[in-house]
């Protein structure tokens, strides 16, 4: 008799796996995908190097609480992420900031000169309402800067133009006044010293704690004896797709070695206008791993196709909030099961806010 069915390991499943496992409780994992860790799994490829197989994760946060956890598992390769973007024949820093913005224009702003510039362009924009990513952007760069970095990148992202989208998308991205080059801010950054996969295998390592891979759990949840059901998978699946499914969108990683140390200049480089894939990352820069070689991963957004591909991103639109929410009053009918996590909640989560709900659900659960 197991105390919890937990399903899904990833990172929301493993911290309520091992809390609960360090607090008495008897844990039965199972996952469909033939590893741990979801989407934070990382693994060493045939020439040795460590990539991400599910695109690139920096860990950030700024919970001493969430940090010192996690370091209970691991040790950090201190890391601090920063993305070019290549646009109009150049590489330059993003999210936009003074520099940014003088080699685009040829202009030598300084952040006062940069925050003219920026009011006069909200000001030509006249964003009275925003009502979606397509305002958000505009209402806080203006149209030209837009048009160079968010109207066609978030169309590759999303098959969808930044006016059909929730505002959320590209309120995420800030815009700064000075010349900090960090794509994050957060006081917590970096990536575990020797791997996710690493780090998540030292959480389950408790006698009270199974895990069951290349397993879907509706073909054991009728075998297994529990007393209660944790769902961290899509939340539409669950309820057999009673009311629709629920879009996503996909990922497709294109992986190449070359026989350098380095092929680009920063972990990550945008390319916003140009070229199918939106973005090339480069994982030593993000692991710190010495190595004669390196690995680049193009990523190319693509559907998303039900047992062909790995949902990544709830879509954020209105109608498909509108599904969600009948499935969340299912969700509330039920007693014994509880759903936390980016595809149950139907909900963008970073990787700390996925461990913040998890351990938010922890001091919940009976």
């Amino acid at each position: 008799m197991y105390d919890y069915l937990i399903v899904g390991a990833g990172l929301a499943g493993c911290v309520l796996a091992e809390r609960l496992a360090a607090g008495g409780k008897k844990v039965l994992i199972a996952d469909k995908r033939h590893h741990i860790g979801g989407n934070a799994y990382d693994e060493y490829n045939e020439d040795g190097i460590l990539i991400h197989r599910y695109g690139p994760h920096i860990f950030r946060t700024n919970s001493k609480e969430i940090w010192n956890y996690l370091s209970r598992f691991t040790e950090w390769h201190l890391y601090q992420h920063q993305v070019l973007a290549y646009v109009d024949g150049m590489k330059v820093p993003f999210p936009v900031n003074v520099d940014t913005v003088n080699k685009l224009l040829h202009e030598s702003f300084s952040s006062a000169d940069l925050q003219i510039y920026l009011d006069e362009a909200r000001q030509k924009a006249a964003i009275k309402e925003i009502t979606n990513s397509r305002d958000m952007a505009i209402s806080r760069v203006g149209h030209e800067l837009y048009e160079k970095f968010f109207k066609h990148y978030t169309h590759k992202q999303w098959n969808l133009w930044p006016e059909e989208l929730a505002a959320e998308v590209t309120g995420r991205i800030p815009v700064r006044l000075n010349r900090d080059p960090r794509y994050f801010t957060e006081r917590y950054q970096g990536l575990p010293k020797y791997g996710y996969t690493r780090m998540i295998t030292s959480m389950l390592k408790h006698k009270n704690i199974s895990v069951l891979l290349q397993t879907d759990y509706k073909e054991i949840v009728d075998m297994v004896r529990f007393k209660r059901l944790i769902y961290t998978g899509p939340i539409d699946y669950f309820f057999d797709y009673v009311h629709g499914h629920l879009p996503y969108r996909s990922l497709y990683f294109e992986y190449e070695t070359f026989p350098v140390e380095y092929y680009q200049e920063t972990g990550t480089v945008n390319y916003p206008n140009d070229y199918d894939f939106t973005r090339i990352t480069e994982y030593k820069h993000l692991t710190g791993q010495k190595h004669p070689l390196t690995t680049i991963a193009r990523e190319y957004p693509r559907e998303y196709r039900d047992k062909e591909s790995e949902p990544y991103y709830p879509v954020p639109h209105p109608d498909h909030q509108e599904i969600y929410n009948r499935y969340q009053k299912e969700s509330e009918k039920l007693n014994r099961v509880n759903f936390v996590g980016r595809l149950a909640e139907y909900r963008y989560y970073s990787m700390d806010q996925v461990i913040a709900r998890a351990l938010e659900m922890l001091r919940r659960l009976p």
